[in-house]
């Protein structure tokens, strides 16, 4: 049985796959309309969400299958104490594959070990966002038409932010990629992540300055600081306005700059920049919906 749970199994001839077959469902819709017809998709969402769920759902309807799920942990039995490992017994009996998001890291693993229908991560904790990620490769390619020889600027929560850790991890099998990492001190990445860059080679640099480092990007990466990741209120009052991005901010940009966000935003990108035709974050979120349906056709495949 084939899952998605991270990132790092998005080698880059599965991602070009992908995109291959959402590029050709974005163009030929018509095409799609009962790949999936007497399918089942469950959606398992123990955390909230609006795009991701929301675009799984559409994904699987707009293929001219059926949805079935939770919302929030406390509309499940999660709320009487059931464990991942029992709902997925359970769910697996109901539908042809799930989608999982959980606030614990390591939930969808979880959750695969004890299935029988294909699970894809919709993001465990501050780990992993893989389909995010594919989301994030289609929008780059879409713009640059290629995901090599590009400078990637990722800004804001690089310690919690999962959709930065699950592009770190994708963006660096791709020659010649390099990323520029601009958090304050106490949101830099992970430890692990950092040595695992080291010990592959990867370029990067990190700084706390989005003015001066913006000048190099190909991409740029806004992310917000997620209140939810963290203990201690009053670090999170301090550090949530550290970035934002504006007008004059972006002056400094190429041309041909993409700036990406995986939503939802608070206040680091400026609604100004919104009619930028840099700005391509709702483009991007929009992409979520065609790489979904892609990758539930293609873990579908071995399904009976």
């Amino acid at each position: 049985m084939r899952h998605l749970i991270d990132a790092k199994t998005i080698t880059p001839e599965y991602a070009g796959r992908l995109i291959a077959s959402a590029e050709d469902i974005i163009n030929n819709p018509q095409d799609y309309t009962t790949k999936c017809k007497g399918k089942i998709l469950a959606t398992l969402f123990y955390e909230p969400s609006t795009r991701t769920r929301l675009s799984f759902e559409s994904a699987m309807l707009r293929l001219g299958g059926s949805v079935l799920g939770f919302s929030s942990q406390d509309s499940s039995s999660a709320a009487k104490g059931e464990s991942v490992a029992d709902t997925l017994r359970v769910v697996s009996g109901y539908a042809d594959i799930a989608v999982i998001r959980h606030h614990k890291e390591g939930a969808a693993l979880v959750a695969s070990l004890y299935s029988s229908i294909p699970i894809i991560n919709a993001g465990d904790g501050g780990h992993q966002h893989p389909t995010q990620t594919l989301t994030d490769l289609l929008t780059i390619h879409s713009v640059h038409k290629k995901l090599d020889n590009l400078t990637i600027g990722l800004c804001g929560d690089l310690k919690f932010g999962r959709t930065v850790h699950s592009l770190i991890e994708a963006m660096s099998q791709y020659k010649n990629n390099k990323f520029v990492l601009v958090s304050p001190q106490e949101l830099i990445i992970p430890d692990y992540l950092r040595e695992k860059m080291l010990k592959n080679n990867v370029s990067f640099t990190e700084t706390e300055d989005l003015k001066q480092s913006i000048k190099d990007m190909d991409i740029l990466y806004m992310t917000r600081v997620q209140r939810e990741r963290f203990f201690n209120e009053e670090d999170y009052v301090r550090l949530k306005d550290t970035y934002i991005l504006d007008k004059q901010k972006l002056s400094n940009a190429k041309e041909n700059l993409a700036v990406m966000h995986p939503l939802p935003r608070l206040n680091e990108i400026s609604t100004e920049i919104d009619s930028d035709p840099r700005a391509v974050y709702f483009r991007q979120a929009h992409y979520g919906r065609f790489i979904r349906m892609a990758l539930i056709m293609d873990l579908l495949e071995e399904v009976k």
